[in-house]
This record gives structure tokens, C-alpha cells and sequence, in this order.
């Protein structure tokens, strides 16, 4: 756990996040889901929460920012892995700070606390993607030494594109990588 001190007398407390914070999480992410336009694709539950944060498969980690024990910000993430570098690296899937609480230092907070991670865990770098018209987001970001990938282009496949990919024919099920599923 984390303390600091954003100069307006007013400390925030950073920590890792625990089961019982699960529906804590999904009301933040809500709210993040909200703020960028994409409240209906937010279908992450408490359950969901627990099992793939806190579960004996654990996908994610994450944190909270909290002001006198009140919730006001999170940050999610998970490993990666480069084959380039040949190291980890870590994915910084969410940081969000409630709105009303921003330009108090706690969103450099949350993204220090995931770079500290990072470093001491031996990690080559952290990523994280921002949506194109999140100005704020991206001068933020850029203010902290972070740069656009600009010659990398996200590509997803989901839902019932992913289950057909998996399905085809040539999907081969690796001995020794299946995972228990709930």
C-alpha cells in the first residue's frame, strides 16, 4: 500500500486490489465504460471479477486508488511476453480515475505503481492502447514519456469470430496448455 500527498492536503491511498473489491471494480469500470462511449460492451460482473482476478488462475491483477477508504480510481493489468526482447513485459488493459477526482496526481499514481511493477519484475516495457479521440488520455500519457506505436494496428477477434477460428481445422489443441475452466 501506497500513500500520497497531492499538495492540496488530500491523500490518496494506492492498493492491490482484493476479492471483496470486486463489485467495487465493476462499478468503476462502468464508469470508465461510460466515459469512453462503450457503456454497452461493460458486461464484466463481480463473479467475473473474482474469478479471473483473485481465482487459482489468476489472467489479471489490479489495483485501487482510494481517498478516506472511498474508491475513486483503478488500474488493471496482466504479463506479456516478447519474443523480441525475449523478456515480459506487462499489458495495462485500464487506468481510470473518477472524474472528479483527476489533476490530484492519483492517475500518475496508478501508472507509477504499474511501471514499479514492471521494473521489478524484470519487465521490457508496458503497453496499453487509448482510444484515438481521448485527447486527454493521450497528452497524459505523453506527458509521462510514452509513445504511440504508430506503425501497429490493434486487431481483435471475438465472440463468434473467435469460437469459428478456433474450430477451424487446423486448431490444434497444445498437450499441457488447456486451463481448467469454471
Amino acid at each position: 500500500m501506497a500513500e500520497a500527498d497531492s499538495g492540496e492536503s488530500l491523500t490518496f491511498t494506492i492498493r492491490p486490489a482484493r476479492p471483496a473489491d470486486a463489485q467495487t471494480l465493476v462499478n468503476l469500470v462502468h464508469e470508465l465504460a461510460v466515459y469512453e462511449r462503450l457503456e454497452a460492451q461493460a458486461l464484466a460482473t463481480a463473479d467475473d471479477f473474482r474469478r479471473h482476478l483473485f481465482g487459482p488462475q489468476r489472467a489479471a491483477e489490479a489495483a485501487l486508488a482510494e481517498i478516506d477508504g472511498k474508491p475513486v480510481g483503478f488500474a488493471i493489468w496482466f504479463s506479456t511476453f516478447s519474443t523480441f526482447r525475449g523478456q515480459p513485459g506487462l499489458y495495462l488493459e485500464d487506468v481510470f480515475v473518477s472524474p472528479e477526482h483527476r489533476g490530484r496526481g492519483i492517475g500518475r499514481a496508478l501508472l507509477a505503481t504499474v511501471a514499479r511493477l514492471a521494473v521489478d519484475r524484470g519487465c521490457g516495457r508496458l503497453e496499453w492502447s487509448v482510444l484515438d479521440w481521448n485527447i486527454p488520455s493521450i497528452a497524459f500519457y505523453k506527458g509521462h514519456g510514452a509513445r504511440p506505436m504508430d506503425d501497429w494496428t490493434v486487431f481483435r477477434v471475438d465472440e463468434g469470430d473467435l469460437l469459428r477460428l478456433a474450430e477451424t481445422p487446423e486448431a490444434v489443441r497444445i498437450a499441457g496448455t488447456e486451463k481448467d475452466r469454471p
